[in-house]
């Protein structure tokens, strides 16, 4: 199964996409989409929205994993963040329905058995899941590539807990 992982931001928006054979995971590419911060609000989204749509028709994953976003203090920071998302949102869902949402808690707990794993143990595990020399960078992209183990590791747990 391939699967890709989306960070959603604004100004970097980071993707990872993933193989998936039996427990094995496999880093195929990762990188990040940046948007210059000279560009107007709505070239930005543009941006974001065809780079997204070239992602999903090179890779053309079986599923595509997407991070929630979650805001402890300022949501007027996270207001434009939330803008961009639903602009990948919208390049997924006009590709395909295998579309699915995992909270950072979540993300964190799959890759780590913890759901207050700190930035250091999900890199560390990242790069020790995916069998990688160093830890990915820059962090959006080892972001994404987290967001895609997790849907790996959630949906064998699915597939799993169905078999039993």
């Amino acid at each position: 199964m391939k699967i890709l992982g989306i960070d959603p931001g604004l100004a970097i928006v980071g993707f990872g996409v993933i193989e998936k054979s039996n427990n094995n995971f496999t880093a195929i590419d990762y990188g990040v989409i940046s948007t210059p911060k000279d560009d107007t609000f709505p070239q930005r989204l543009t941006t974001i929205y065809q780079c997204v749509g070239d992602l999903i028709d090179t890779f053309k994953p079986d599923a595509i994993a997407i991070e929630e976003l979650f805001f402890m203090k300022n949501i007027t920071t996270g207001i434009p963040v939330s803008h961009a998302r639903g602009v990948i949102l919208l390049a997924c869902y006009q590709k395909t329905r295998n579309i699915f949402e995992y909270t950072p808690m979540q993300i964190k707990l799959a890759l780590t058995g913890t759901g207050s794993a700190d930035k250091h143990q999900m890199q560390y595990m990242t790069k020790s899941i995916l069998n990688l020399e160093t830890i990915p960078k820059p962090d959006d992209a080892a972001d994404a590539l987290a967001v895609a183990i997790c849907h790996g590791q959630t949906n064998q747990l699915l597939v799993d807990n169905l078999i039993k």
